[in-house]
């Protein structure tokens, strides 16, 4: 998984057929990338070549003489049992939206199975069924994504507003914030109990902030038919989210904008481009911080910056209990962010598409056989296969 990779993204596929043919798999962390450690075999060899994807066959001998390398204390790396094929779920609409998600798209690129939920699913518990669970780029404080001043006359922006309020009455709701707070703590529940949750994007900020607002009106007029309440920033409740704290929200149903979180309007002050934006995944202990090193395993530490609607988090409202993986240290901006709760862990990714610099509403979705060695796409794929190695992690 290193430079001599043709296709790092369809390798993780691969990985996971594995385990969906309960072949033993070893997952080398730091050794030439985060490689992958399969049983030689026909099948095995010629599902990589039909796929497209560098192999090496080497001895039992040379296995076992690499793990014992591996196992050094001094070396920093680790080799990591991987057990069995997550139950993947993607939080989504189930109409068509006018834009594409990265993480479907890579799962579909990457041949690996996945089921859609949304809240009516999430309604009826059937998170249960799940081990990893992934956001769609949603907004869960009930305000459609803040689209009102650009969009509020589209066709898909009506479709959305209709759709969501026929659910939430159908579901006995009041209001789509109602229906969407309650989403977001079945989720926080799904966590607490051992799920694995990844959101990028807006599911990130907007999440959190659906779980610290609970009962308090966020939504103006525009979204929900009734005012907001216009001391809502005095009353969140930083305590209930995850990941940020001592933020202000954006209050202006015209603004583009959640809250002081997002970077994206900061962000125009020091100009960052297509050519210097980038960010920098930290190093870890990979015998002793086995979890970060996993969702960090790449060809490379520097990644390429894309924005989103949620470009980057302020370093300044981050939880202190929140582990920030990657970062643009200059312009105190986290990009990739990681935590616990209960027995689960979550994982927030700014940004929309690693591979498309600027994605805009309403643009076509990335060919992902034109980035088969993308960095960004692979922290992603690390986060999928992450949850197969929970018995491991609760060992070490």
């Amino acid at each position: 998984m290193d430079d001599s990779q043709k296709n790092h993204l369809k390798a993780y596929g691969i990985a996971y057929w594995a385990l969906q043919g309960n072949l033993e798999i070893h997952w080398l962390l730091n050794y030439r990338g985060g490689s992958f450690m399969i049983p030689s075999s026909k099948s095995v060899s010629g599902e990589c070549t039909i796929r497209g994807i560098s192999y090496e066959t080497i001895s039992d001998a040379q296995g076992n003489n690499l793990l014992a390398e591996i196992a050094n204390p001094e070396a920093n790396q680790d080799a990591i049992k991987l057990e069995k094929a997550p139950r993947i779920a993607v939080y989504s609409p189930k109409g068509k939206q006018p834009w594409d998600d990265a993480v479907t798209l890579v799962l579909k690129y990457a041949e690996i199975p996945y089921d859609v939920v949304y809240d009516e699913e999430v309604f009826l518990d059937k998170l249960k069924d799940y081990d990893w669970l992934h956001l769609h780029h949603e907004d869960f404080t009930g305000q459609y994504g803040k689209f009102y001043a650009q969009f509020a006359g589209a066709a898909w922006y009506q479709a959305e507003v209709r759709e969501n309020e026929a659910t939430a009455k159908r579901l006995g709701f009041e209001k789509v914030s109602l229906m969407k707070l309650n989403s977001a703590k079945k989720i926080r529940d799904f966590v607490f109990s051992g799920g694995f949750l990844f959101a990028m994007c807006s599911a990130t900020d907007s999440y959190d902030i659906a779980l610290a607002a609970e009962g308090i009106d966020i939504c103006e007029q525009i979204f929900d038919h009734d005012p907001a309440d216009k001391n809502a920033n005095s009353k969140i409740d930083y305590s209930k989210g995850f990941a940020f704290e001592n933020y202000k929200l954006s209050m202006n149903p015209l603004e583009y904008e959640y809250s002081t979180i997002d970077t994206y309007s900061s962000r125009n002050q020091y100009g960052p481009n297509e050519r210097n934006d980038v960010f920098t995944l930290f190093d870890f202990s990979a015998k002793w911080d086995p979890v970060p090193t996993m969702l960090c395993q790449n060809h490379t530490t520097t990644i390429k910056g894309f924005w989103g609607q949620t470009a980057g988090f302020d370093k300044r409202y981050i939880k202190k209990s929140v582990l920030v993986m990657g970062e643009t240290k200059a312009w105190g901006e986290a990009r990739y962010i990681h935590g616990d709760h209960g027995k689960g862990t979550w994982t927030f990714y700014s940004g929309h598409d690693p591979e498309d610099y600027q994605h805009r509403v309403e643009e076509p979705p990335t060919d992902l056989s034109l980035h088969p060695n993308s960095p960004g796409y692979r922290l992603i794929l690390n986060n999928i296969l992450f949850p197969a190695a929970k018995k491991k992690k609760q060992k070490t």
